[in-house]
């Protein structure tokens, strides 16, 4: 199963952790990445992650996700259909970074897009044509143990 953590969860585990759901999605996000250290899930990542999270100000956060992004096992690159669905993502109400990441997704086939951002969840989800399911952390950590 291969599952899409956008830059929002992967910054979930380094969050303040004094709100109970904030605890919550770090731990399910943490679960998440041991089951794919341990490869019963495939993790994903993507030009658009990398280039969100040089962007990321602090460094020490910049290095962890770094780290975790290297343990991916499949990595996908910008192309132009990326890009072309990644427009008619943001012309349909997606932020342009986000629609970039749902778009890399969507080409790489992924079983599940995770996000923390509860409006890229909402719109996501309210797409009709969106080719992933779109996820909370608590959400997948259910899906996956059915």
């Amino acid at each position: 199963m291969k599952i899409y953590l956008d830059t929002c969860s992967l910054n979930r585990p380094l969050d303040d952790k004094t709100q109970a759901r904030v605890a919550l999605e770090a731990e399910a996000i943490l679960t998440l990445l041991a089951l794919c250290d341990a490869g019963q899930l495939s993790l994903v990542s993507s030009d658009a992650l990398l280039f969100e999270v040089q962007r990321n100000p602090h460094p020490q956060r910049r290095a962890v996700i770094a780290e975790v992004l290297i343990r991916a096992s499949i990595f996908v690159q910008f192309s132009d259909q990326i890009e072309q669905r990644a427009k008619a993502l943001e012309q349909r109400g997606i932020k342009a970074v986000d629609a970039l990441h749902l778009a890399s997704a969507e080409a790489e086939r992924v079983d599940y897009f995770c996000s923390c951002d509860d409006r890229l969840v909402k719109k996501a989800k309210a797409l009709p044509d969106t080719a992933v399911r779109i996820v909370t952390p608590l959400e997948l950590i259910q899906e996956i143990e059915r």
